[in-house]
């Protein structure tokens, strides 16, 4: 049997990342982490949609779950950190029309969270981060960092979302245009083909993200100022955004140790600023 920090990750013992996985200790390893100084629990926050054709609908849970295992296990050493068991359902609606998706109510949610991180905080974390795999979610952590920041003033509640670690080399790996890597496109696919290509299927239709107004996002790292609610199949026919034809295993590999630094240097941030 491996562990892992979550349900998605299957390889925990093989890459060494079950060394950090919460699942993986007894309750009173647990506790041992948690009290020592500076201690960080990362909890993933992803998501079980549509993502189109040719990936999984745990696509969004799966990345999540492995960066930050990744990432932890980078600065084990140095951070006392953990890693959460993933928080699998996200805020999807958008996505429903496709099948395939699993999703919970905003409120629903974001109480969850709270509830989820009241119990964690209780095992003496100095620091919680919530990464996000999800660009459906990014309201919902920001609302959840709040309300367990104001819940647990003597510890630190920050959130993040994943991809955004990309965006200062992004540009040095990627082959398409804006609007080729968004939901199922070049990053997300090759990602996924370095990580578990077995999930990963040949047939992959896809379009070109293109949002008519010139102030909202239109490509996975290049997010505008006006926020706009529109079905997923408004986008695409396939359920798939972006340009997968582009993706290979070797872009993948570079994404992830890219981000995998990225976040690393994060824990270790976190860390020496909580530490007493």
């Amino acid at each position: 049997m491996t562990f892992g920090p979550g349900p998605f990750d299957g390889d925990a013992d093989l890459d060494g990342t079950a060394e950090v996985a919460f699942a993986a200790r007894t309750a009173p390893e647990i506790r041992a982490v948690g009290e020592r100084d500076g201690s960080v629990l990362v909890l993933p926050v992803g998501s079980v949609e549509q993502h189109g054709d040719h990936l999984p609908v745990a696509t969004d849970s799966i990345l999540a779950s492995a960066v930050a295992a990744a990432g932890a296990a980078a600065v084990v050493d140095d951070v006392p950190v953990l890693v959460a068991p993933t928080f699998w359902t996200g805020y999807s609606p958008h996505h429903r029309a496709f099948g395939g998706t699993l999703t919970g109510e905003f409120d629903t949610l974001l109480d969850l969270l709270g509830t989820v991180a009241d119990a964690a905080l209780d095992n003496g974390f100095d620091a919680l981060l919530l990464l996000n795999g999800h660009g459906g979610n990014r309201a919902l952590v920001d609302a959840a960092v709040t309300v367990v920041g104001r819940a647990h003033p003597d510890a630190e509640s920050l959130g993040l979302t994943y991809f955004d670690l990309a965006a200062p080399f992004a540009d040095e790996i990627r082959e398409s245009d804006t609007g080729g890597m968004a939901h199922g496109g070049e990053f997300e696919t090759s990602l996924m083909q370095y990580l578990r290509p077995e999930l990963v299927r040949e047939d992959a239709p896809a379009t070109y993200w293109v949002e008519p107004y010139d102030l909202a996002g239109n490509d996975l790292l290049e997010g505008g100022p006006l926020s706009v609610y529109r079905p997923f199949e408004a986008y695409s026919e396939s359920g798939a955004i972006g340009d997968p034809s582009l993706a290979d295993a070797d872009k993948g590999e570079r994404f992830f140790d890219g981000i995998r630094a990225e976040l690393a240097a994060l824990l270790l941030d976190v860390h020496e600023r909580n530490a007493v």
